[in-house]
């Protein structure tokens, strides 16, 4: 990848969720299209209760998770060095968390690191807010903004058949990214280096260079669920880190 100037800058941001088994990219595009997501707060759901406290995540995890949150997105990790993880919505009524769905998914190729940098093909660990969605497809009943485009979300060069549809939908990370931004937009406020473009996306069977995928089911669901009024976070890393 040449270093130095726009081009760079471009290059940095579309590596960040370049899939291994295809020249697949987060795409880039001029023409951006937004649409408010639905308003109000989401509905009570039916669901497990699990208590006070979100399973499998430890106390200094936990701290980092906004007092205001009453939704969140859990990605364990099955391994610091796995692509394979379980995606998990809990939602919150009252002082109580209720698990109300879940999905088999996957993250970064080599797993999981406290310290990503671009290229590194780990997921970031950490606790980061869930603000801006779109997708290659028209919104299907998103509450987060939703950036529709289908042509800044078109992979590189010609994909793999089995990536064709992972940009579909997408739901974007908060990690060095400017919120309020379609998903594709390339600032990285902390450095190109730190990497970003990493969202929630389609599955496509197996790991990512940083992203974390759910079924399209998965998908629809998070993109008619995820409410911010209701200070949606996603909480993800394998779980020996999550349990800290």
């Amino acid at each position: 990848m040449r270093r130095g100037g726009a081009r760079h800058a471009i290059s940095a941001a579309v590596a960040s969720c370049v899939l291994l088994a295809g020249a697949t990219a987060c795409g880039h595009g001029t023409d951006r299209k937004a649409s408010g997501g639905a308003p109000g707060a989401a509905s009570a759901r039916p669901g497990q209760v699990v208590g006070l406290r979100l399973p499998g995540v430890g106390d200094r995890m936990f701290s980092q998770v906004p007092t205001d949150t009453r939704q969140a997105v859990v990605v364990y990790g099955e391994g610091p060095d796995s692509p394979d993880s379980l995606v998990v919505l809990y939602e919150k009524q009252g002082p109580t968390w209720y698990r109300t769905q879940s999905w088999a998914g996957h993250n970064g190729k080599l797993g999981w690191t406290t310290q990503h940098r671009i290229d590194d093909e780990h997921s970031p660990v950490g606790v980061f807010t869930l603000t801006d969605a779109g997708g290659t497809l028209a919104d299907p009943g998103s509450r987060l903004k939703y950036w529709y485009d289908d042509n800044a979300y078109a992979t590189m060069l010609n994909p793999e058949p089995a990536h064709a549809h992972d940009f579909d939908y997408v739901i974007a990370i908060d990690y060095n990214r400017l919120t309020g931004a379609a998903p594709f937009d390339w600032n990285r406020p902390d450095g190109v280096e730190k990497g970003g473009g990493i969202w929630l996306h389609m599955d496509h069977g197996d790991g990512t260079s940083a992203c974390v995928t759910v079924p399209e089911s998965g998908m629809k669901t998070l993109l008619r669920t995820l409410d911010p009024v209701q200070h949606p976070v996603v909480v993800m890393g394998d779980r020996d880190h999550l349990s800290s």
